[in-house]
């Protein structure tokens, strides 16, 4: 469960947030401060007043995965492979098991093909995918996603929101334009000035957002 109270950095003005496990999507305007609410949560930023908990800790002393909506600015290494690595090196996990784990994450992302080749000489949807898995191989607390499936058609992005779902990390939160995928979603949090308006399940929320440009299509 992650917690916020009386919180308040730069536009984010939020009074109180509960965040439960499964999959929240967070949507709104462009520039409402989703960006910046993720990196709250992620332990990116800090707020200059208010608590933000995950399972009653910090954020920064909590295990959370995060994905930039930019690809490029989620890349430390120069291979596939060490990038996806690189959280259990970090851990100093034995090699044998880094290399095996690695290979299963690249497996369920359909990506083993890739393993090899430099990260920057891949498209803007393979260093996504490829950060994903990089995120997810550590098996994180929460998954903090900021606009990865700008990245990705449509079948590819529910094949990803299906492996997030059967790798069981109990919390992923999800930042997207895209009101379909965000209607699929446990919980949605409706942003705009960085406060809260709408908050709830997605047939909840969604209702009060009929008339809009936020009411799914496909509905």
């Amino acid at each position: 469960m992650i917690t916020a109270e009386n919180i308040r950095y730069r536009t984010i003005d939020i009074d109180h947030l509960q965040i439960a496990p499964g999959i929240t999507s967070v949507i709104g305007p462009n520039g409402s401060g989703k960006t910046t609410l993720l990196k709250l949560l992620a332990g990116i930023a800090v707020p200059d007043a208010g608590t933000i908990l995950v399972d009653g800790i910090q954020p920064r002393n909590a295990e959370i995965g995060w994905v930039n909506e930019f690809p490029d600015r989620n890349i430390l290494f120069g291979s596939v492979f060490e990038e996806i690595a690189s959280p259990l090196r970090f851990r100093h996990l034995p090699c044998s098991e880094i290399e095996q784990r690695v290979e299963l994450s690249m497996k369920s992302m359909g990506i083993t093909y890739l393993a090899a080749r430099p990260v920057q000489e891949l498209s803007g949807g393979e260093k996504v995918l490829v950060a994903l898995a990089a995120a997810l191989i550590s098996r994180p607390q929460v998954l903090v996603l900021d606009e990865y499936d700008s990245h990705l058609d449509a079948n590819r992005a529910a094949e990803i929101v299906r492996i997030i779902r059967k790798s069981g990390i109990p919390t992923v939160i999800h930042c997207t334009q895209d009101c379909e995928a965000a209607a699929s979603t446990d919980s949605t949090i409706f942003l705009e000035t960085g406060k809260i308006l709408h908050s709830g399940k997605p047939e909840d929320v969604f209702a009060l957002l009929a008339g809009t440009a936020y009411y799914p299509l496909l509905w």
